[in-house]
């Protein structure tokens, strides 16, 4: 999983740019949806067992398996920064808060990928000038978010802070795994991580489940469970690191624009979510503030 740098945007890494941005800003609107018939602990489940029906068996049949289990304790650190708890944060954010505001602030996990690079890894790139000076206009933005936003009653902070905490999760866990794990395949670690993570939330669902079956989910809860794990997890994983390879990272963490265009234009034009004063002042602070971040 050795991320390399790499040359000018090719027609297959505008592709794979696009489905990653689009696959990448739908798990928040299917969130939303599946909330209405399922628990969180039902929703991380479902999300990771399918994830890993998928990506598990392919591991196992390219040889990924023996590298994943060598490697088992960064395989198991990446499952709880990446998995365990954002997508437990997220979920259950998504009660308080709205599906486009959820996938906004998870727009700040490259602010947080630049701190870490430039306080743990002494990365002269994040220290440069123009990157600082996106990573502060971002979290200005994401201030004057929560704080007009929560002073009019229209969110509640702690579960910004809830989410927040999930970007931070994010922006770890890459880069333990580029660091520690550069010979384990992508399809290894994360199929391997979405079965750890099935398993731990097996027993929490495992007491709502039952109930949730008994009261006949409608077809659209289904759906998005399905969605979910099948695009939302496994594919878009895949095609993430595949973006990686093919354009590099510095490029691929750009993607973050679609993400939280397709979030909030779903949970705006389907869920009718309301475009708050806070939403109008933090979104164009925390665009500029990543478009800055991502330059060199």
């Amino acid at each position: 999983m050795l991320i390399q740098y790499a040359c000018p945007v090719s027609r297959r890494g505008l592709i794979l740019f696009l489905l990653t941005g689009v696959f990448w800003g739908l798990p928040y609107f299917f969130i939303a949806i599946a909330l209405d018939s399922f628990s969180t602990p039902t929703i991380v489940f479902a999300r990771t067992f399918i994830g890993a029906l998928v990506l598990v068996p392919y591991a196992i049949m390219t040889g990924a398996a023996k590298k994943v289990l060598k490697a088992w304790p960064y395989v198991l650190l990446f499952a709880a920064l990446e998995m365990v708890g954002p997508w437990f944060l997220i979920t259950e954010a998504e009660k308080y808060i709205s599906s486009g505001l959820a996938g906004l602030l998870i727009s700040t996990v490259p602010f947080f990928a630049v701190a870490i690079l430039a306080l743990v890894f002494k990365d002269r790139t994040a220290l440069k000038p123009i990157p600082l000076a996106g990573m502060v206009i971002g979290f200005l933005g994401v201030i004057a978010l929560v704080g007009i936003d929560s002073f009019l009653g229209h969110v509640e902070p702690i579960w910004i802070g809830a989410v927040v905490l999930a970007a931070v999760g994010y922006a770890i866990a890459p880069i333990m795994a580029n660091n520690k794990m550069t010979d384990v395949p992508t399809s290894g670690v994360i199929g391997f991580s979405m079965a750890i993570v099935a398993a731990i939330y097996a027993v929490p669902a495992a007491f709502e489940i039952q109930a949730e079956i008994a009261a006949q989910p409608p077809i659209e809860g289904w759906i998005a469970l399905l969605v979910l794990g099948l695009i939302c997890s496994a594919l878009a994983f895949v095609l993430f690191f595949e973006l990686i390879r093919e354009i590099g990272p510095v490029k691929a963490s750009l993607i973050t624009y679609v993400n939280t265009a397709v979030a909030l234009l779903l949970g705006t034009l389907f869920l009718s979510e309301p475009v708050t004063p806070g939403l109008l002042i933090g979104i164009p602070l925390i665009t500029l503030g990543l478009y800055l971040s991502a330059k060199k």
